[in-house]
């Protein structure tokens, strides 16, 4: 407890705001987040209930892609 405290509070006085709107803004982030996924989630099941899957050559070709190093 006492380390969330201070970590808070070091990000309070490095914004300039108070350990109240750090703790709201950190709620919000994990809101968002938590909705995005959930979405996703809600999408990836209608599609699945659609049968809309990727074909196999989709899915090779993405896997490829993913293997590439990146620069």
């Amino acid at each position: 407890e006492a380390r969330k405290i201070k970590g808070l509070d070091r990000i309070a006085t490095a914004l300039d705001r108070d350990r109240t709107y750090v703790i709201n803004q950190a709620i919000s982030c994990y809101l968002e987040i938590y909705r995005w996924g959930v979405d996703h989630i809600k999408e990836g099941i209608r599609q699945a209930e659609a049968g809309d899957f990727a074909t196999d050559a989709e899915v090779r070709a993405a896997l490829r892609r993913r293997k590439r190093p990146r620069r």
